[in-house]
């Protein structure tokens, strides 16, 4: 369930400060949106100067271990630029894409910022390698919606 779900009394102001929270024990908190296709993000990011991460097409915890991976990795060592690509611990890879208009897709985040914010997107690999704009990608399956621009790719 999800948080709003269940405080059927909340408001919106009560879940930015259940946000707030989060972020001040952990330095950023993920939002999963049930949508279809799925995707989730970080809210908080934007404080430390740094793009909220935004993932799409996974299920919950994959997201969030992806997001919260990436979000340790840019507080602690690099911050990203669209184009670079990474491999994970796990041996899956992704290429970063600047979100074109976080403020469509990131919604608490913004509102968490209280203004404009930047937005990357971790655009997934599938299991052998194919990014989402190969048309092999997910062996002509499922889409994963890509919401930016890809940038220059690292060589």
């Amino acid at each position: 369930m999800c948080w709003q779900c269940d405080h059927p009394g909340a408001t919106r102001q009560d879940y930015l400060d259940e946000l707030r929270g989060l972020v001040m024990k952990n330095g950023w908190a993920v939002q999963y949106v049930e949508a279809d296709p799925p995707f989730a993000y970080t809210v908080g990011l934007s404080g430390a100067g740094l793009p909220e991460l935004l993932i799409t097409g996974l299920p919950p915890a994959r997201s969030m271990l992806l997001l919260n991976e990436m979000a340790h990795y840019m507080v602690h060592e690099v911050e990203p630029a669209p184009g670079d690509t990474m491999t994970f611990p796990d041996g899956s890879g992704a290429e970063f894409v600047e979100v074109t208009h976080p403020d469509v897709h990131m919604g608490w985040a913004v509102a968490f910022r209280s203004g404009p914010i930047r937005g990357l997107q971790i655009a997934w690999r599938d299991e052998r390698g194919h990014s989402p704009w190969c048309p092999d990608f997910n062996s002509g399956g499922r889409r994963q919606p890509v919401l930016g621009t890809r940038g220059p790719v690292d060589t």
